[in-house]
This record gives C-alpha cells, sequence and structure tokens, in this order.
C-alpha cells in the first residue's frame, strides 16, 4: 500500500511479499531466501527503507540491472550509530507490541506524518506490523556489516528523514522536507527520478 501513488509508466510492479524470518537468521541469509521470489533476469529492484536494506544484500546474490533506495541505507556508516547501541543492548525485546501497532502524535512525528491521509496509511502499516518480525528486523539491522555501496543504484532521501537520520546519508537526490513516508506523500517527484534513471 505504501508504493501505491508510484507511477512507473511502461514497467510492471511486482511486489516481494516479507517471509518470516528464522530464528537468528542473517539480512545475508534472509536476502538469499527472499530473492527466490525474482524470477526475471536483471531485475529493477526498488528498495524502502528496511527493504532497501535487504535489497541490498539481495544485490549482492543476484545480478541487478539498476536499483533504486528510498528512505534506506546503502551502508552500515549510513545507520545511526546511537541506535545501534541500543538495539546491541537488546532492548529491542522490550518494546511493547502495542507501542509497535498502534500510531499516536510520536510516530506520526517520527515518520513524518503530517496530513489526515498520511496518518491514515501510517496507522494501517502499523496495525499491519508483525512484532516478531519487527524486532527480528531491528535485530539484525544492528548487526548489518555492510560497508560496500552497490553498483548501479540510486538512493533518494528526505531531507526531513528522522527514521534514517538523513545527515547520515549521502543520498544521490535529496527531496526537500521528505520524511520517511516521503514515497507516499511525494510519490510524483520521486516517479520522476525513478523512470528517467531506468530509462537512461
Amino acid at each position: 500500500s505504501i508504493f501505491m501513488n508510484l507511477k512507473l509508466p511502461g514497467y510492471h510492479k511486482v511486489y516481494i511479499s516479507w517471509i518470516p524470518a528464522l530464528p537468528d537468521e542473517s539480512l545475508t541469509q534472509y536476502g538469499g531466501r527472499i530473492k527466490r521470489q525474482i524470477t526475471v533476469e536483471d531485475p529493477y529492484i526498488i528498495g524502502l527503507s528496511f527493504g532497501g536494506i535487504v535489497a541490498v544484500e539481495v544485490s549482492k546474490q543476484i545480478r541487478v540491472k539498476k536499483m533504486v533506495l528510498i528512505s534506506s541505507a546503502k551502508t552500515k556508516d549510513e545507520l545511526n550509530r546511537v541506535q545501534f547501541f541500543f538495539i546491541k543492548l537488546g532492548l529491542y525485546r522490550i518494546i511493547p507490541g502495542s507501542l509497535i501497532k498502534h500510531a499516536n502524535f510520536l510516530t506520526y512525528s517520527y515518520f513524518g506524518a503530517r496530513s489526515l491521509k498520511d496518518k491514515k496509511a501510517l496507522t494501517k502499516l502499523l496495525q499491519d506490523t508483525d512484532v516478531s518480525f519487527f524486532r527480528w528486523a531491528l535485530k539484525s539491522i544492528g548487526y548489518w556489516n555492510n560497508m560496500e555501496a552497490p553498483e548501479r543504484t540510486i538512493q533518494i532521501h528526505g531531507t526531513a528523514d528522522r527514521v534514517m537520520a538523513s545527515r547520515l546519508v549521502h543520498p544521490d537526490y535529496r527531496i526537500k522536507g521528505g520524511g520517511h513516508l516521503m514515497v507516499f506523500n511525494k510519490a510524483d517527484t520521486i516517479s520522476k527520478i525513478i523512470t528517467n534513471y531506468f530509462r537512461e
């Protein structure tokens, strides 16, 4: 649903389904299982947020024609070291499931959901969140060690992103005022960037 406003004329969008993570599975191992859903050679891949990090791991295991990372990170260095510290302390385990699955004024602010439409979209996303998968994702990010930026990749990031701090990221395109939900509320701008990149 978060990609619903993205328009890519001439391209057929195929959505990858999240699969349950195995106990103590690394991001590399998870990428190895999720890549089985990609059935074409030399695909174009778009990864959003944590999905972008998974896409980076997938791109190490199959040939990718071009890749786009939105509100995401190319390498470990683009992630917040303070977040790493708290993750490695294991504090992700004590976040109440009710807090993860329910939106409030703090989550609206953190994700950059300002309009009623944005808030409804975020509320739906959080309600659909699998709590055990969310905790695994946080843990796996904390132990992600990728230091090499992927080839044939562009990165699009918002200047107001608080989830993936904008100051740490060095994207190819900065979207002024874009928060973590900008693929939803600034989809026209992002669609044009992606379409032009794919056609180069």
